[in-house]
């Protein structure tokens, strides 16, 4: 076996709902999809969990972990030991946020929800979006693997 099928195969990616619906469809599928976009770019094996909740509950970690008073539509929380060969990851999104800006950009729920889901996996790959070009190679990226998941469905 390969190191790299090595690390795919220590890798795990999961979905949690904490008092909301996600209706996120083919979790197993996009949790391999992820695992494999963290080997892609960082050559570890990865141990992401997403818990998806409202926009109360991601607003309050804002504050609380952050200390940004506002709100936002994904949390991402890179707890990986620097001296250990594994990623640790919890990301968190808010289900109310995914379906405003859902609305709000014309596109489906479903859609919105796997671009925001990748935007999270791509920060915990190295990518960030604070300046202009970040920002819009960022939303590139997010077309691009957005692309490539579903070529795979």
């Amino acid at each position: 076996m390969s190191m790299q099928n090595e690390k795919l195969e220590l890798s795990n990616c999961s979905f949690f709902e904490h008092e909301v619906k996600s209706g996120l469809k083919q979790k197993r599928k996009l949790g391999k999809f992820i695992n494999r976009l963290l080997l892609h770019y960082r050559q570890k094996a990865n141990l992401v969990t997403y818990t998806f909740v409202s926009d109360e509950h991601l607003y309050q970690m804002n504050v609380q972990y952050l200390q940004h008073d506002t709100y936002t539509d994904i949390i991402t929380f890179d707890l990986s030991d620097k001296k250990q060969n594994t990623l640790l990851c919890d990301i968190y999104i808010s289900i109310d946020r995914v379906k405003e800006n859902a609305n709000g950009l014309g596109v489906s729920y479903q859609n919105e929800l796997l671009r925001v889901i990748l935007h999270g996996a791509l920060h915990i790959a190295g990518f960030g979006d604070k300046t202009k070009a970040q920002k819009e190679n960022m939303r590139a990226l997010e077309t691009e693997w957005i692309a490539r998941y579903l070529t795979e469905l």
